[in-house]
């Protein structure tokens, strides 16, 4: 009886391990459509080796995967248009707390899973979102109205008069969204 398989498995394991890690580290929910189909197809080769014996051209189909994979996140911090056309933008989804129902619409989903979604980040009242996005990684991001906002020490602080600072006029995260441009203070080389 051959036992080869067993070493090949390891090897494969291995070999799997140190190419994933070079992919980088994220979880499911934040990996991008590139990604995800790169990490699939990683998955679905690296399995067939031991039944065609073909370990050294599954390694090497994987190595190529990861570094397709690099030059694809490589290229979406060096190009804005093309972040945009792998990866996708943030959608509104709430503003001023009414709902965008065309964007909503656009996003394939429902009232009932925005509201289920924004209850599980501690939301009751969507009257009390400022401003509520799609990210493109498929989570919500959200902004209070000021009436909804937790107290912060800051705040706590001006009320007590124990600190006097003037509040600055910055622009939100959600502005950059609505304005589909990115906030002046972020390095251009980052963007």
């Amino acid at each position: 009886m051959e036992l080869a398989w067993i070493w090949k498995s390891i090897f494969i394991v291995f070999a799997g391990m140190i190419l994933l890690r070079f992919a980088g580290r994220k979880s499911i929910s934040q990996m991008s459509v590139a990604t995800t189909v790169i990490m699939i197809s990683i998955g679905t080769t690296i399995v067939q080796p031991i039944a065609n014996h073909a370990m050294w051209i599954a390694v090497g189909s994987a190595t190529m995967f990861i570094i397709s994979l690099i030059i694809i996140e490589y290229l979406q911090l060096k190009y804005d248009w093309f972040e945009k056309l792998m990866s996708g933008r943030s959608k509104v989804l709430i503003e001023n707390g009414q709902i965008n129902q065309h964007n909503l619409r656009s996003m394939r989903m429902t009232v009932d899973q925005l509201e289920m979604r924004l209850r599980q980040n501690g939301v009751s009242n969507i009257s009390d979102v400022n401003t509520a996005t799609l990210e493109p990684n498929g989570q919500i991001g959200y902004e209070l109205m000021r009436h909804a906002k937790p107290v912060t020490i800051g705040d706590l602080e001006r009320i007590l008069g124990l600190k006097l600072e003037s509040t600055p006029d910055q622009s939100t995260l959600f502005q950059e969204v609505k304005s589909n441009q990115h906030a002046s203070s972020i390095d251009p080389k980052l963007q």
